[in-house]
């Protein structure tokens, strides 16, 4: 453990200053559901998440700044706050893959039973990662060799805030405007996407003999949310994202229809070969079940690569966690001094053992597999979401919770799963198929909560938190974030199928509005390993694509391959939002900001693209409710025909103020 004795927190360690009062619980047990919810629609429709913790500071400021609120209240309601975008991250990641994978169809999914099921497992799984982040804490948080830099600009919000400074302005307002802007195309008041399909001859031989095709075209979906995303990552990503939609649909769903031909087309279409729809028709039939399976792949190369890239950190933190899991177990003497208290080491290790018998229960009574293949199960689900979380943290502490890759740490736990229950003798028939994506669900919440609990935890000791209050806090959360987010699935799941009856498309989790890369993928390499189902020869291609990209020195290829699975339109949106974001970065450069200034640009820039995100997701969540129930206003009132071009006009309007209000409040700082 590194020197810390001479680190003096913002609260002094001896004060008695409130901090875990019921009014900070609640408010951040609220944040935690709106933002965890928030983060599954998100991340189900772009595959992306937003760090949550931005957000559940300004607004847990602004709220209990009506009741006068301490800093360290504060503190408890961003720590609980922001739990719940870690347990939606877990969610979506894992779970729609049940209904990808088929081991629950839509009445299943919707059961009483799956509820239960699922939710015992992101509790169990965020439970876990409270724990073993508990029992790691002093030495991660401690360490001035971790510069934790997202949890040090969360503590300077808290502390601008003691000196009047604060965002909520911009957070709230934007939210307003997402939501409105997303109502407004729900109820047909101007389309929300454009797409058509350019038909033509590609070649004609000197038998007669000719070949039709042609490419499908379209423009960026009106989203305030997918805008918010692109600025968020900025240009350069969003750039990448985009171009793995330009390949998928400029080259090789254009090859794929040529090569198929006009006879597949009118396969697809009753004997229908000429109209634009039944090209566009065969267009989403080629990249849902060919360019999607080859995206797959090359996301498993990206994702192992990604792991190499880190492999010096996830070594350390590997080699750190026993370290520490051997100095949290021998003790280091009694901690008397408040900012250094956790959760007891007994009740720590009561925990562990009670969650390794929940996956026992879950793994044998609820997926019906042998003795033996639920022992292994709870004993493999322990270790790794020990040390994914562990590595988490580390890895947290280097680049923050935003770019923490999650779905690469469960990626990895679904495959050393996978192959160690198929040495077992489990088979898709034995629900193997359930057991392995059960035991990657736990791991990647634990995993998630971790990284985000290590981060909340450094913010903490900057300000004097008291981490067992803290730690308390998180279980609470992650317990009620739990309970919620299948509830917030099943919405989404069942109102988008609802809407694609209604609009004419096959909706649920992978559909064209409700993608689910991750979980897609989840589903695919399960039911691969475990019932023998995978389509080696595209997911074997777009490895081969993988690796060449690697070869090329693209540092980012899982960009890429999210963007070729994703619908062209939601990526072109979100490409739209990186541009954006160039403009202001071009805008800032010419001006020569101080330090101060450039912080004023890039906070007040989050700000207002997380509350587009929050906004739009929040009243997508009202939108798919009234779906569930068959509930359609814009049908009601007799909407039709919106124009698109009154969305580009909408897009060009928050363009403009997305860049001129953050440099105009640049310019008011010295």
């Amino acid at each position: 453990m590194a020197d810390d004795r001479h680190f003096v927190p913002f609260v002094s360690s001896d004060s008695n200053m409130k901090e875990f009062t019921l009014r900070a619980v609640l408010i951040g047990l609220i944040l935690a559901v709106v933002l965890g919810a928030a983060n599954a629609y998100l991340g189900l429709k772009a595959g992306m998440t937003i760090a949550a913790t931005y957000p559940a500071a300004v607004i847990g400021m602004a709220l209990l700044r009506f009741f006068k609120g301490t800093i360290l209240e504060e503190n408890i309601t961003r720590t609980v706050g922001s739990i719940g975008e870690s347990v939606a991250a877990g969610a979506i990641f894992t779970l729609p893959a049940f209904f990808i994978a088929g081991v629950w169809d839509e009445k299943t999914f919707n059961s009483v039973e799956s509820y239960f099921t699922a939710s015992l497992i992101l509790i169990t799984g965020g439970i876990l990662g409270v724990l073993f982040v508990a029992l790691l804490r002093r030495v991660m948080v401690e360490d001035k060799e971790l510069p934790f830099p997202e949890s040090v600009a969360a503590a300077e919000i808290h502390k601008s805030g003691r000196s009047g400074g604060s965002g909520s302005k911009y957070l709230f307002s934007a939210m307003v405007i997402g939501a409105g802007i997303k109502i407004a195309g729900d109820l047909r008041l101007f389309a929300t996407d454009f797409t058509t399909f350019f038909k033509s001859g590609i070649a004609k031989f000197a038998n007669g003999h000719s070949i039709d095709g042609g490419f499908l075209a379209g423009g960026p979906s009106i989203s305030p949310a997918y805008l918010g995303v692109g600025y968020i990552i900025g240009p350069r990503l969003s750039a990448l994202n985009f171009s793995g939609s330009v390949l998928a649909w400029g080259l090789m769903v254009p090859m794929l229809l040529s090569m198929l031909g006009s006879s597949f087309v009118g396969d697809l279409n009753n004997g229908d070969v000429e109209s634009a729809g039944a090209w566009m028709n065969a267009a989403n039939v080629v990249w849902k079940q060919i360019v999607r399976i080859i995206a797959i792949g090359g996301m498993l190369v990206a994702a192992t690569f990604t792991l190499y890239r880190m492999r010096g950190s996830l070594g350390a933190g590997l080699a750190r966690s026993v370290k520490d899991l051997k100095r949290a177990t021998q003790g280091t003497g009694v901690e008397t001094v408040r900012t250094e208290k956790d959760l007891k080491s007994s009740w720590i290790l009561i925990g562990i053992c009670l969650s390794a018998v929940l996956t026992f229960f879950i793994t044998y009574f609820i997926f019906n597999t042998s003795i033996l293949v639920a022992i292994v199960a709870s004993s493999v689900m322990i270790v790794l979401a020990f040390f994914f979380a562990a590595v988490s943290g580390y890895l947290v502490g280097i680049i923050g919770s935003s770019n923490n890759p999650i779905s690469g740490l469960t990626l990895t736990a679904l495959v050393v799963t996978a192959l160690i229950l198929v040495a077992c003798g489990v088979d898709s028939t034995h629900g193997g198929v359930a057991a392995v994506l059960g035991i990657a669900a736990i791991v990647c919440v634990a995993a998630a909560v971790g990284g985000e609990m290590f981060q909340d935890l450094k913010a903490g000791h900057i300000l004097g938190g008291t981490p067992w209050k803290m730690q308390v806090g998180d279980i609470i959360g992650v317990v009620i974030a739990g309970f919620v987010m299948f509830g917030v699935l099943i919405i989404l799941n069942q109102g988008d199928i609802n809407m694609g009856k209604q609009l004419g498309y096959i909706g649920g989790f992978g559909s064209q509005n409700l993608s689910a890369p991750q979980a897609g993928l989840m589903a695919t390499l399960s039911k691969g390993i475990i019932g023998g189902e995978m389509a080696w020869a595209l997911i074997i291609a777009g490895m081969i694509m993988g690796v060449s990209f690697i070869l090329m020195g693209i540092k980012s290829p899982m960009l890429i391959f999210v963007g070729m699975y994703l619908p062209f339109n939601t990526v072109f949106a979100i490409f739209v939002g990186g541009l954006i974001k160039g403009v202001l970065d071009i805008y800032v450069a010419q001006r020569r900001y101080n330090d101060k200034q450039l912080a004023t640009v890039e906070n007040t820039g989050v700000l207002l693209a997380s509350g587009l995100i929050a906004g739009e997701a929040l009243m997508g969540l009202v939108v798919a409710i009234f779906a569930m129930f068959n509930i359609f206003f814009a049908e009601m009132l007799g909407l039709t025909a919106p124009s698109y071009w009154v969305g580009l006009v909408i897009i060009a309007i928050l363009g403009y103020f997305m860049v001129s209000i953050p440099a105009r409040k640049a310019n008011s700082v010295k």
